[in-house]
């Protein structure tokens, strides 16, 4: 889908003809109307102008199609219900027969209408994952109970004996007792895993990003 192809798709997400769009982000209709056609692309000024209009569009959609139109919905929530944030340090041990999210070790916690089976949710640190994941940003993940259904190159949280808690991609190692953990920052090399230094797994299954 080209970005001409967005916009029009964006209007009828947000359920506006081209007038009320154009109105709200305060541009000359005959604009969007020409670039929806196909007949002009998108400046930066134009798209900067809709990312600030309407703040619940995902501007990373926007501008590259990657990801979902809008961000996920989400409220905080003070009962014991919805999905809890905790730090790296609390899920270390998210692997072992013993881990248990405490009542006291909970930040807060989060209701994400799309993010289902979620055990918990950390705050990303460092800058190894960007631009997929910046730090800051809060991923929601799900344990994996079984090694086989890894799927290669997906976003994991990796529990390490070693080197703690790593965010990275994971690829299949040169050996059966190995895997490959790759960052996205093209500055951080991949370096393999042995097997038997990983105490648990968890997919990452979304991302809140705070502008």
């Amino acid at each position: 889908m080209t970005i001409n192809e967005r916009l029009e798709l964006l209007q009828n997400e947000l359920h506006l003809n081209n007038n009320s769009f154009c109105n709200t982000i305060g541009v000359n209709p005959t604009i969007v109307h020409n670039i929806i056609k196909g007949r002009n692309k998108p400046g930066f000024d134009l798209l900067s102008k809709i990312i600030l209009s309407f703040d619940n569009i995902n501007a990373e959609w926007l501008m590259t199609g990657n990801g979902p139109v809008f961000k996920p919905k989400v409220l905080a929530v003070q009962s014991n219900t919805g999905i809890p944030l905790v730090s790296t340090e609390v899920v270390a041990g998210f692997g072992t027969s013993e881990f248990a999210i405490k009542d006291e070790d909970i930040q807060n916690r989060y209701l994400v209408p799309d993010f289902n089976g979620i055990d918990f949710m950390i705050r990303v640190k460092g800058s190894s994952m960007y631009p997929k994941y910046s730090s800051g940003d809060i991923i929601a993940c799900r344990i994996l109970k079984d090694s086989k259904f890894i799927q290669w190159n997906k976003c994991y949280v990796v529990a390490t004996r070693e080197q703690g808690l790593l965010v990275k991609r994971i690829k299949k190692g040169q050996t059966s007792d190995t895997i490959i953990a790759v960052s996205d920052n093209k500055e951080y090399d991949p370096f393999e895993i042995p097997t038997n230094e990983i105490t648990g797994i968890a997919l990452v299954i979304g991302v809140i990003r705070l502008e």
